[in-house]
């Protein structure tokens, strides 16, 4: 049966040139991420050993275009990895705003918990990301969520000397 399921993963992720849709999303190439699609559009929700996503993958090495694309043609916006985290917690972390931004308009869970029950607020709070904690705000983030240490966004703001985000999350 895995060997099965191990082929049935190749035939899903290998297209043109022999690159996965892994590769393709993480690499921003369109073009070939469109002739994977066409070949079999249930790519698009698939994952890889790690449980990352095309759009997971993409939003990640912020390709734009390929975040848009994927949602476009019906990616899950909500997909997790093996660790919980989500495409929009991704670019919390790493601060793509952007990217964020057209998680959040169509439909990313702003307030969803990974296992360690971060949140995307508690992420783009611990690494400064001021003007996503901003939007995040304005989109109804529960800034009261805790951790799974007990810890706020509000407490990764003040243990990372985030003073910006500390009044932020004070005054919202």
């Amino acid at each position: 049966m895995k060997n099965i399921l191990l082929i049935l993963t190749l035939i899903l992720t290998l297209g043109s040139y022999g690159q996965t849709v892994f590769e393709v999303s993480r690499n921003g190439d369109l073009e070939k991420l469109k002739a994977l699609y066409t070949s079999n559009n249930a790519i698009i929700n698939t994952a890889d050993s790690k449980g990352f996503t095309p759009l997971i993958l993409a939003a990640y090495n912020e390709q734009t275009e390929i975040v848009t694309y994927l949602i476009e043609k019906g990616s899950d916006v909500n997909a997790k990895d093996l660790s919980g985290n989500t495409a929009l917690m991704g670019v919390c972390f790493k601060g793509y705003f952007d990217i964020a931004k057209i998680l959040i308009e169509n439909g990313a869970a702003i307030n969803q918990q990974n296992y360690n029950e971060a949140t995307a607020l508690i992420y783009t709070s611990t690494f400064g990301h001021t003007e996503i904690v901003e939007y995040l705000l304005l989109n109804n983030a529960d800034k009261s969520l805790k951790d799974s240490r007990g810890n706020t966004a509000l407490k990764h703001a003040e243990m990372q000397g985030n003073d910006d985000i500390v009044k932020l999350l004070k005054n919202s």
